[in-house]
């Protein structure tokens, strides 16, 4: 049913829950949506406590698939103990694969090893090399968590899921939703076909500024990983401005 306001448009009758099912399923529909908030509430709450004072940290993204014979694996293990033995506390997604390397090399250096689990129906199981471990059963918290207690990010080889952090981080910096922070593209083999795509079809057609390009390195390098880090915080410091604080306040 439709009926006409003053401008000549149609206004819609749109039906309340209430009305478009039975009330008793309504209600049940209603009180298990507001648990469910609840939930991502307390996660984000249980988040904060633990993290918040662990700063600087670095969250490390990648494959959950790659086993530790893989020579990624193998990269990201020393990329992490040489992030930890420098003091930044390393953040993984607490699973195996990349995120194990991660958490181990971290556990074995001079600062703390964070996972941030997720609980799925299958794939992933958490690994052993965490002195901080947190379960998420949502992905919201999870992922804003990653971004909000993070001083870099360091992107290993990985799939979906790896380009979906990668891409949320890059966007909401880019936004200047969240603050700038360095990112680098760990496998010049892997990515470089990915950034070649970037710079020839995104920036070429306008689709990002071609200065976004500039948002992110790419390197092989254990230590050119960390000194990317270092020469980007030399600049301007470890503290948070004012603004940068209240961009994470609405992240």
């Amino acid at each position: 049913m439709t009926n006409e306001n003053e401008n000549g448009l149609k206004n819609k009758v749109v039906p309340t829950l209430r009305a478009a099912t039975q009330p008793e399923r309504a209600t049940n529909l209603k009180a298990r949506e507001s648990w469910h908030l609840f939930g991502i509430m307390s996660e984000f709450v249980e988040a904060t406590e633990h993290l918040s004072e662990i700063r600087p940290a670095v969250s490390i993204f990648g494959s959950a698939r790659l086993k530790p014979e893989h020579p990624a694996y193998q990269l990201c293990e020393v990329i992490a103990r040489k992030l930890s033995d420098a003091g930044f506390a390393v953040i993984s997604g607490g699973g195996p694969g990349i995120m194990e390397a991660a958490n181990k090399g971290a556990f074995n250096g001079k600062s703390p090893s964070v996972g941030l689990n997720i609980v799925l129906p299958m794939e992933q199981v958490g690994n052993p090399y965490q002195n901080i471990s947190l379960k998420f059963r949502h992905f919201f918290p999870r992922k804003v968590a990653f971004v909000k207690y993070a001083q870099a990010y360091v992107i290993m080889q990985g799939g979906f899921g790896t380009l979906d952090e990668m891409f949320e981080a890059l966007t909401l910096i880019q936004t200047r939703s969240a603050r700038r922070i360095p990112v680098v593209l760990v496998g010049k083999a892997f990515w470089q076909p990915l950034v070649d795509w970037m710079q020839n079809t995104l920036a070429a057609q306008g689709m990002i500024d071609p200065a976004d390009m500039n948002l992110f390195g790419l390197t092989d390098e254990p230590d050119e990983v960390v000194d990317y880090i270092f020469d980007y915080y030399e600049k301007r410091g470890f503290a948070q401005s004012a603004q940068e604080r209240e961009w994470l306040l609405r992240l």
